[in-house]
C-alpha cells in the first residue's frame, strides 16, 4: 500500500554525540545517513549534490536558502546524487529559472535522496568546528531519537574506508575524441564531469579508464599525460590505486592529480595523508601559488589531506598554500614529471581563478612530447 506524506512530515537529524534536531522532510522519505560535513558555496548545490567526492556524506549548505533556482540536467557532475543525504535551512518548492527542467524537490525525490529541511544549520556547523567532523543519520520515517543516535554511532567511519570503487566507470569509454589531439587517459576513481570538460575544451583526445586499470592496458593506447582524478573515501585505503600511480611514474609520462588523485601521488613517493578534523568544503577558499606570489580564490571538497610535516624537498616541492590553515594545496615532483592538486581547478561550481592549471600541465605535456621527438633513441 503506497503513503501519501504531506509537505510538512517530521524528520530528525540525529549526531553521533547526541545531538538531534528535529525539521521538515525534503525529497525522498526513508532514512540515511553518512559523515556530516557542510559546504559554504552560495550557488552549485546540484553540483555539490552530484560531485563523487562526496559519496557516504551528508552535505549541509551554510547557505541557507536552497532550491530557488531548480535543477537541470546540465548542472548535473554525475549521473545521479552522490552525497548520502541533504540538510538545509529554508527550502524552497517553488523555483524560478527559464532554464530548469524540475524543482529540487522533484529532482531529489527522483533520485530517492533524503534530505531535512528547516534546521539552524548555521549552529550545527559551528558545533562541527568545535568538535570534529561525526557521522550523523537523517530520518523521516523512525523517529525515535535514542534508536537513530544509536545508528549514527554504529554507522562505519571514513577513516580506512575505501569508495572510489564504488563510483567510477566500469568500462573504458571515450569522452572526447578529437584527431592529432593531445591524448590524455584518465584514472576514474569519481571523475567530475566538468574535469573532463575542461581538458576537452583545450582540443584534448580524453579517454577514461576504471580507477583498477591495468596500465599496461592504458599504456598501450600511448597517452602523452595521465590523469588521477578527485573520488570520495580513504586514499590509505587504496594500496592497488598507490601501485598504480608508481607504475605511471616509472613510466615516464607526465602526471597530473586533482583532489584524491594529489594524495594518491603523494603516498606513491612516499609522503603522508592525515584525515582532516573538519575538511575543506566550499568555493571561496584562498590559495596561494608560492611561485607568483598570487592568490587564488578556490573551490575545494575534501576531508584528507597531504601533511605538511612529511614533505621531502628531494620529492617534491610545495606549490600552492591554503592562507586559511598553511595545509598543502599543491605539489611539483622532483624525480618526474608531474603536477598535483588538492582543490579544484575545474571549479565547479566556483570561481575560474585557477584554470591556468589545465593549461599548465599541458604545457608539461607539450614540452616533454616534443623532447621525446627530437632526442634520437639512444
Amino acid at each position: 500500500m503506497s503513503v501519501l506524506f504531506s509537505d510538512h512530515s517530521p524528520c530528525k537529524l540525529a549526531l553521533a554525540d547526541g545531538t538531534v534536531v528535529t525539521g521538515t522532510a525534503i525529497g525522498h522519505r526513508g532514512q540515511t545517513g553518512g559523515e556530516l560535513c557542510f559546504n559554504t558555496s552560495m550557488t552549485g548545490y546540484q553540483e555539490i549534490m552530484t560531485d563523487p567526492s562526496y559519496y557516504g556524506q551528508l552535505m549541509m549548505m551554510t547557505y541557507p536558502h536552497i532550491g530557488n533556482y531548480g535543477a537541470m540536467d546540465i548542472d548535473m557532475e554525475a549521473p545521479r546524487p552522490m552525497v548520502a543525504g541533504f540538510i538545509v535551512r529554508s527550502f524552497t518548492r517553488r523555483y524560478s529559472n527559464q532554464l530548469a527542467d524540475e524543482s529540487l524537490e522533484s529532482f531529489m525525490k527522483r533520485h530517492k535522496l533524503v534530505g531535512i529541511s528547516g534546521v539552524d544549520t548555521r549552529r550545527l556547523v559551528l558545533h562541527i568546528r568545535e568538535s570534529g567532523v561525526m557521522n550523523a543519520v537523517i530520518s523521516s520515517t523512525e523517529l525515535d531519537e535514542e534508536v537513530l543516535v544509536e545508528k549514527a554511532r554504529a554507522w562505519p567511519s571514513m577513516e580506512g574506508l575505501e569508495l572510489a570503487s564504488r563510483v567510477g566507470t566500469e568500462e573504458v569509454y571515450d569522452y572526447a575524441s578529437k584527431p592529432g589531439g593531445t591524448r590524455i587517459a584518465v584514472f576514474d576513481f569519481g571523475v567530475k564531469q566538468n574535469i573532463l570538460r575542461s581538458f576537452a575544451a583545450r582540443g584534448c583526445s580524453v579517454r577514461v579508464y576504471p580507477g583498477e586499470a591495468d596500465f599496461s592496458e592504458v599504456e598501450a593506447w600511448q597517452p602523452q599525460g595521465i590523469f588521477f582524478s578527485n573520488g570520495p573515501g580513504d586514499p590509505r585505503a587504496m594500496p592497488d590505486a598507490i601501485e598504480t600511480v608508481q607504475t605511471a611514474i616509472a613510466s615516464g609520462i607526465p602526471i597530473f592529480g586533482i583532489c584524491l588523485g594529489h594524495q594518491l601521488m603523494a603516498l606513491a613517493e612516499g609522503l603522508e595523508v592525515y584525515k582532516m578534523r573538519v575538511g575543506h568544503r566550499g568555493a571561496n577558499h584562498p590559495v596561494q601559488d608560492l611561485r607568483s606570489g598570487k592568490v587564488e580564490v578556490t573551490t575545494q571538497n575534501h576531508g584528507f589531506a597531504v601533511a605538511a610535516e612529511s614533505l621531502d624537498a628531494d620529492v617534491a616541492t610545495l606549490s600552492h598554500k591554503n592562507l586559511n590553515d598553511g595545509s598543502v594545496e599543491g605539489l611539483r615532483f622532483k624525480c618526474f614529471e608531474g603536477m598535483s592538486q588538492q582543490y579544484h581547478p575545474e571549479a565547479s561550481p566556483g570561481p575560474h581563478d585557477s584554470r591556468y592549471l589545465f593549461d599548465e600541465f599541458l604545457e608539461m605535456v607539450g614540452t616533454r612530447h616534443a623532447s621525446a621527438i627530437t632526442t634520437p633513441a639512444s
